[in-house]
């Protein structure tokens, strides 16, 4: 068979951009494959997007809160149209990052178009057949939308669609409260909508519930209405829609936005073809991110296991140590942190105290509260506490509440993944994103990156790349 490329990267985001670039700088000829936006969820749709609606709402109630500092001022007034322009300003500002020039710059062949598998290792793309030896799949998540009676034939939005808004919701009603859904409703209320959430279990039901309890606490001090019960129906009225829940109660709103988890994005990839095993979580991969098909990854949202935005750049990253070196490189998500952007926000390393029990073993914890924080108590921000959770004398979770404490998770990514704190393991740790704590993280990285991309470094990635050019 002949190879048309070394590598074929099908995706542009987080995952596929940091192994089709790094692949690339090692002198590999690699295809990147996107039929939609450079960049993926993350940048369009997700992470920039709803942070910087945060970052402006958070803006609009320091205003409101003024007052308690001793500074006198009204109740804002928000131009939502101008809101909005702000935030599309936002992702044209970091969109240059993952533009095709970039990575074509690199030497990477960008492919704006679909793929399909027709056979193992083989790909038609726009009408183009694409053979490589290694091909990795990083085609990402959709919004899951539930088969709730009605939803069909009323107009929801989910997070695809909820940026592309110019007028604010007079009454959003939220189906999950999840991290999207929590942010969503704090921003929203913020801005002045008025705002429901629906779901059948408690607010950020996978964390600490001492600390999810903290932020549910806090947005309804500000407003939000929150509804424990399942959705039996959703239907259209007069000026928006109609969710009824279980017990005959219903919730009305001007929007509903669709926020309950996502689903990998496997249509049409015709994985059947490239004998790639999936379940319903998506691709399903070794602790090495291969999947059942020879030559054949799958890396970031699409594979079964963690949608986080950084933990598809970590295995991307995993994919070059792979390919571009041949080393057995596994992924470890003991010290996998997670934060939901709310304020206060509430992040999480590694295992909750709960799931440290179930374990068994000797578990102890250990809290500090942020009203013994001089500076929480100066900022008039001490709500809020870490806990740290310890399972036969050594650290396996953190959690933290309070504001801005997505900034500090690095010590504990450290102290849980048992590395020191060294360069090359400040480089690989696993950050939350977006932190400023990755600065630090990327600042690391650049000390090594002369040496990982070096000519002796591409001589060997090539070398390995011949080898499976000629053996399969």
């Amino acid at each position: 068979m002949s190879w048309t490329h070394d590598v074929v990267v099908v995706g542009a985001g987080s995952a596929g951009l940091t192994a089709a670039g790094g692949l690339a700088q090692l002198g590999l000829r690699v295809a990147l494959v996107e039929a939609g936006p450079m960049g993926g969820e993350c940048l369009n749709t997700g992470c920039v997007p709803s942070k910087s609606l945060l970052a402006i709402a958070a803006r609009a109630q320091a205003v409101r809160e003024a007052g308690r500092f001793g500074i006198l001022t009204q109740e804002p007034q928000v131009n939502f149209v101008a809101v909005m322009a702000h935030v599309r300003g936002v992702i044209a500002e970091i969109a240059p990052h993952d533009a095709p020039e970039r990575f074509e710059a690199w030497g990477v062949e960008v492919i704006r178009a679909h793929a399909r598998f027709t056979a193992p290792r083989t790909l038609l793309v726009a009408g183009r057949t694409l053979r490589a030896p290694r091909i990795v799949l990083a085609v990402g998540s959709r919004p899951t939308v539930p088969s709730i009676p009605g939803l069909d034939v009323v107009p929801f939005l989910t997070n695809e669609t909820l940026f592309s808004i110019d007028a604010l919701p007079d009454r959003l009603v939220v189906l999950g409260a999840g991290s999207v859904g929590m942010e969503m409703a704090q921003a929203f209320r913020r801005l002045g909508a008025e705002v429901a959430v629906i779901d059948r279990g408690p607010p950020l039901s996978s964390d600490e519930p001492e600390a999810a309890a903290l932020v549910a606490e806090r947005l309804q001090a500000e407003g939000v209405t929150f509804h424990r019960a399942t959705i039996r129906g959703v239907s259209a009225i007069r000026g928006g829609v109609s969710v009824e829940l279980d017990g005959d109660g219903t919730v009305e709103g001007s929007h509903l936005l669709v926020a309950l988890g996502r689903s990998a994005n496997l249509r049409g990839l015709g994985l059947d073809e490239a004998g790639v095993g999936t379940d319903g979580g998506g691709i399903v991969v070794d602790d090495r991110l291969r999947t059942s098909a020879c030559g054949v990854y799958a890396i970031g949202d699409c594979r079964d296991g963690p949608r986080l935005t950084h933990a598809a750049g970590y295995e991307g990253a995993r994919i070059v140590a792979a390919i571009g070196f041949g080393l057995r490189a596994r992924v470890d998500y003991r010290a996998l942190p997670r934060v939901a952007y709310t304020s206060p926000e509430l992040a999480q390393v590694g295992m909750t105290e709960a799931e440290a029990r179930e374990k068994g073993g000797r578990v102890t914890v250990m809290r500090e509260p942020f009203a013994d924080n001089d500076r929480a108590v100066a900022e008039g921000a001490s709500e809020g506490f870490l806990k740290v959770v310890r399972r036969n004398g050594r650290v396996v979770g953190a959690c933290l509440a309070g504001e801005r404490v997505g900034d500090l998770t690095m010590p504990w990514v450290l102290s849980i993944g048992g590395a020191k704190p060294t360069p090359w393991a400040l480089s690989g740790m696993i950050l939350p994103y977006p932190t400023r704590s990755e600065i630090t993280k990327a600042a690391a990285f650049a000390v090594y990156a002369p040496r990982l991309f070096s000519r002796p470094a591409r001589l060997w990635a090539g070398i390995l790349a011949a080898l499976r050019r000629r053996l399969g």
